[in-house]
């Protein structure tokens, strides 16, 4: 897939973008991503992309002119354009999924107190939040998004199977992870890991997990019981 992020710090992705599975899915070419800095975009002399906003307040807010300028250029037929923003669409499993099914993805990283609402509206498809908290700017949640939609392209992991029974799977937590040593300094793994009985294992990982989720996240039980058909 296709992906172009649009942000003011684009050396901020610089190491995240060539290290680990991210960096072999761009050498590969499982990936096709690029970083643009909005600043290429601007309209005037000092290459400034922010403006105070009207009615007053503090902070800054990016103006139209790059925004469209820059989405306009970059934008294709079938591009889905995402912005990043505290007030979007919570990302899940689900919504991830989604996005890694589209041909071309354009995300826009906000900054300062956010863009200009006639950018909002206009330019952008899906708004997206990976939490309910502020970052100084949405290049780092940009980030997470990419990282996370990544993991569903076919080829993008080294072990396919590593999607299965993952943390927030089915609204569950994920299970208890041991390995060797058997024992480590009187700290035995639980024997059912060593019976070899597949349909045991499982049946105790599908216990630790709901044990788990209810004891760190009820909450996730709760929308789960709240969803249609359910």
């Amino acid at each position: 897939m296709k992906i172009d992020v649009l942000t003011l710090f684009p050396q901020m992705l610089d190491g995240f973008l060539s290290e680990s599975m991210m960096g072999r899915a761009r050498s590969s070419g499982l990936v096709d991503l690029h970083v643009h800095n909005l600043r290429d975009w601007s309209t005037n002399k000092h290459n400034t992309v922010d403006d105070r906003p009207f009615g007053g307040g503090a902070g800054m807010v990016l103006t139209p002119e790059p925004l469209f300028g820059a989405i306009e250029e970059l934008q294709a037929e079938g591009t889905h354009r995402v912005y990043m923003a505290p007030d979007g669409e919570p990302l899940s499993p689900v919504l991830a999924e989604d996005l890694s099914q589209k041909k071309h993805l354009l995300i826009l990283s906000g900054h300062y107190e956010g863009i200009d609402e006639r950018a909002r509206q206009n330019l952008i498809d899906q708004e997206v939040s990976i939490g309910d908290y502020v970052l100084t700017n949405g290049t780092l949640a940009a980030a997470v998004l990419i990282d996370c939609l990544c993991r569903f392209l076919p080829g993008f992991l080294g072990e396919e199977k590593s999607l299965t029974n993952e943390s927030f799977q089915d609204n569950l937590l994920d299970f208890p992870q041991f390995t060797r040593p058997a024992d480590f300094r009187n700290m035995p793994i639980p024997e059912v890991l060593l019976s070899g009985n597949h349909a045991k294992i499982e049946a105790w990982r599908q216990r630790q997990r709901e044990e788990r989720t209810r004891k760190r996240r009820p909450d996730l039980i709760e929308n789960s019981q709240d969803e249609p058909g359910n």
